[in-house]
């Protein structure tokens, strides 16, 4: 069953991130507190029952030149023994829903690597394209 999550999901999320993005990213207190106060990000999480198979992060973003927010897929991760399964576009759809639903959004915007070609012809399916647009990002030092 796909649907929000509730901070009871931290623990389950805590691994499912570490799964993703490699240990030692945040800590579970941390992923708590987003999920209870963090008004800026949606995380939609698959359930088989009681078991969490993926999650995807939206952030709402909003600048004063536009009315409406853009809604960014930041992270979209299923585990793989659940993959091929549809579970990220149902995760996706649900989320476009869900946001739709509750924000004023002018667009969605998605972010993948260029050489996960498998998620992109599933991005593709879902109505996503490339914009023209490059995106740059810039490490922080320490």
């Amino acid at each position: 069953m796909v649907r929000k999550a509730t901070a009871n999901d931290a623990g389950q999320l805590s691994v499912l991130n570490d799964e993703f993005n490699g240990a030692g990213g945040t800590t579970l207190d941390s992923i708590r507190n987003s999920l209870l106060y963090n008004q800026q990000e949606i995380v939609i999480v698959d359930d088989e029952h009681g078991i969490l198979t993926g999650f995807v992060c939206v952030q709402l973003k909003r600048s004063f030149c536009y009315d409406k927010y853009s809604a960014e897929i930041t992270e979209v991760y299923v585990r793989p023994e659940y993959r091929e399964r549809g579970i990220a576009g149902q995760m996706i759809s649900f989320a476009e829903d869900y946001c739709s639903r509750n924000y004023p959004l002018h667009k969605y915007e998605l972010l993948t690597e260029t050489e996960n070609v498998i998620s992109q012809s599933l991005y593709a399916k879902l109505g996503y394209s490339a914009d023209g647009e490059l995106h740059l990002s810039k490490q922080i030092k320490k």
